[in-house]
């Protein structure tokens, strides 16, 4: 038997086959999956790209899974860990429009109908949960919630203290130069004026959400040296804000992010140490990444022209197809098992021939909210397996998400 029959041989042995996508199916199929998650607090689950509808359902599932047969307490999204605080008031059972606070969070990428039917499941699976799960924002992005409730907290207390911050309400990385790093130092005062005044418990959080905008909105996005960069601080802050959730003994937790963000390694060539590597290094085997990849389809993205793109430009779709390449991940996965799986990386015995491919430079596919115009479908992330991820979930072919 050649080694790649070995490799593949191994991957339809330990795909674990879904009984579709479609959430409300039930959790029995992803049963097997609980010797694997056997002492995890923290699980990433990551995907390829951030406009594809299939991805959405694979996780939602996940999720179902997760809460309802694990006792996870919490979902973790890539989202403004500000405006996040409408959507949980929603799922706990509040009053708020949810498609009005999913675009709240300031992220095309979750104001869609797959979003909106999570945020649903969460708000009535909370109606008669012993412990309801929780909707949190970890990115210190769009901070503008957290301004307006300081400024109601502080009222007269702290004149002028909030205003040098003004300008975080309307910054977006990546679009126009850094402010003045005086911005970072600014909204420090508020933190520590914060510390000897009496104010309600939520208003420490909002001082370090600002605080942490403050930071990345003063970082350059390239920088010769790749510690004063704005991915650098970003994935830190994500993790960092995982752990507070994690300050509960009791908490679990599932945080949705791109598989950039949850995988154990460094993205954007390696310079940046992922969010899921800083969880790795924190809590060792307590945590697992859970790469989402996908053979062929459709994804929403913005585009990208002459290097850069217009925020104020809707979203298109884009297509890929299948590429055979033996070096490319998804490629050997579409061949474990016609339809979608999960596979273990972690756990089992393991042929040598299986050893030797998990640890070779191997490349999948990778896109964010931008995509290039002509060259995407070259697009590809290099990877390791058994350094980068602890699970891979595989969806044949996808679909556009669908805008709300």
């Amino acid at each position: 038997m050649t080694t790649e029959d070995e490799v593949a041989e191994w991957l339809k042995a330990r795909a674990i086959p879904l009984n579709g996508l479609e959430p409300g199916a039930g959790t029995a199929d992803l049963a097997p999956l609980r010797v694997a998650l056997d002492g995890v607090r923290v699980v990433g689950l990551g995907e390829a790209t951030h406009g594809s509808r299939e991805f959405f359902l694979i996780r939602h599932r996940l999720l179902e899974f997760l809460v309802e047969e694990l006792g996870f307490t919490t979902l973790a999204v890539e989202a403004s860990a500000s405006a996040s605080r409408a959507v949980d008031d929603y799922v706990q059972g509040g009053s708020g429009d949810p498609v009005e606070a999913l675009a709240g969070l300031g992220f095309w990428t979750l104001h869609t109908a797959e979003m909106l039917a999570v945020v649903e499941w969460l708000r009535d699976h909370n109606r008669t949960a012993a412990r309801k799960v929780r909707f949190v924002g970890i990115d210190p992005q769009h901070p503008a919630a957290s301004l307006h409730a300081l400024r109601t907290h502080l009222g007269d207390d702290a004149p002028g203290l909030l205003d040098p911050l003004a300008p975080l309400a309307g910054k977006r990385l990546g679009v126009g130069p850094p402010l003045d790093r005086r911005i970072e130092a600014d909204a420090r005062r508020v933190e520590d004026f914060l510390t000897g005044v009496s104010t309600p418990d939520e208003a420490p959080a909002h001082a370090r959400i600002v605080r942490q905008s403050a930071d990345l909105a003063s970082r350059p996005l390239r920088h010769p040296d790749p510690a004063q960069t704005v991915s650098v601080a970003r994935d830190r802050y994500l993790a960092d804000n995982v752990d507070l959730l994690l300050a509960d003994p009791d908490a679990r937790v599932a945080v949705w992010a791109h598989n950039g963000h949850i995988m154990k390694g460094g993205h954007s060539g390696g310079s940046v140490t992922a969010m899921g590597r800083h969880l790795r290094q924190r809590h060792g085997e307590a945590y697992y990444a859970l790469g989402v990849l996908f053979g062929a389809g459709r994804f929403r993205a913005r585009r990208r022209r002459f290097g850069k793109a217009d925020p104020a430009t809707p979203p298109v779709t884009f297509r890929v197809p299948l590429v055979r390449r033996p070096t490319i991940v998804e490629a050997r996965l579409a061949t474990a098992h016609p339809g979608e799986h999960v596979i273990d990386l972690r756990s089992g015995p393991r042929p040598e021939a299986v050893t030797r491919w998990l640890g070779e430079p191997l490349h999948m596919r990778s896109y964010g909210a931008v995509a290039r115009r002509f060259t995407y479908k070259l697009n590809h992330m290099p990877t390791v397996l058994a350094e980068h991820f602890d699970g891979i979930a595989f969806v044949p072919e996808t679909t556009a998400s669908t805008p709300l």
